[in-house]
């Protein structure tokens, strides 16, 4: 059994959507989104494989605290990782969106049960650097190295410099933003596309990264904090192989990742995964066409329970 690890946590919050389609507010800068819906009842399916996610997450033993996402209005609910994230010592930032609609997201009853569940000490809300066209769309925009306080940033319109800047300087994280691309030379939207932190290993779409002397940089940085390095393709990223999330289960610590990234690893890379982490796939290919997989669907609990 793994030990508990602060990379990991054990409870997570989970938006079900009831409106799911794709946002064509975000559709300019997000590569990974699918440019029209496909088939019929979008919604219904998304919703199915969102609850069937949650029950598989419970069963491995993980606190999935579940809200309804219910407005019309917010078709990408289902990331809430982007508008909020916690960190220990009873810390929670909310976060500036790009997209007008994606701002209605942000919901006080998700912080009411953070204050009542958990230890909270403070909140800092960025979200008023909207305003000044700044965004920081969370953990989507940053990858964060719990154990090291490293903030890997790919640099885009949803990954303001100021404003990332202010993030880390708050919470105590140090910046490390590198340019990131695809083959195309569409730059990445969000870095945990291309990107994933556990305890032991380090999941990283590194040919992605547009300046050779950076990528060394980054991956010397992830190195040095003794993870092993999985390098991903530029095709296993588009299968959504870098947008996981390693959780603390019932009887050791698993990374929830999509059963699209499932099937794009290789073997070696699963072994490597699993000397420390239990894979748990779960089946969710309506939701991807948003551009998001499993890791967007997730907002990780770094607090300490009440």
């Amino acid at each position: 059994m793994s030990r508990p690890s602060v990379q990991a946590p054990a409870a997570v919050v989970m938006v079900r959507p009831h409106h799911f389609t794709v946002n064509t507010q975000t559709a300019a800068d997000n590569s990974f989104q699918a440019r029209q819906a496909a088939g019929g009842d979008l919604a219904g399916r998304a919703y199915r494989e969102h609850s069937e996610a949650v029950r598989q997450l419970q069963q491995a033993g993980v606190t999935v605290h579940v809200f309804e996402g219910t407005d019309p209005d917010t078709p990408d609910c289902v990331f809430p990782n982007n508008w909020f994230s916690t960190h220990a010592g009873g810390h929670v930032a909310i976060f500036p969106m790009k997209a007008p609609n994606r701002r209605l997201e942000r919901r006080p009853d998700v912080i009411e049960m953070l204050k009542t569940r958990y230890r909270v000490q403070d909140v800092i809300d960025y979200s008023g650097l909207e305003a000044d066209g700044l965004y920081l769309e969370g953990t989507g925009a940053m990858v964060l190295d719990h154990i090291d306080r490293v903030a890997y940033a790919a640099r885009s319109d949803r990954t303001n410099p100021v404003a990332l800047e202010r993030f880390c300087t708050h919470f105590n994280f140090e910046p490390m933003v590198f340019p990131a691309a695809d083959s195309a030379g569409a730059p990445v939207y969000h870095t945990n596309v291309m990107m994933c932190i556990g305890t032991d290993f380090a999941m990283i779409g590194d040919g992605m990264i547009t300046d050779a002397a950076r990528r060394g940089e980054i991956l010397s940085r992830l190195r040095q904090s003794g993870r092993e390095i999985i390098s991903l393709s530029e095709d296993q990223i588009a299968r959504f192989a870098g947008n996981a999330i390693e959780l603390q289960g019932a009887t050791g610590r698993i990374l929830a990742l999509s059963q699209t990234a499932y099937d794009a690893l290789q073997p070696d890379q699963i072994a490597t995964i699993q000397q420390s982490a239990t894979l748990v796939p779960l089946n969710i290919p309506t939701i991807e066409m948003a551009g998001g997989s499993v890791r967007c669907t997730i907002a990780g609990i770094h607090l300490s329970a009440r």
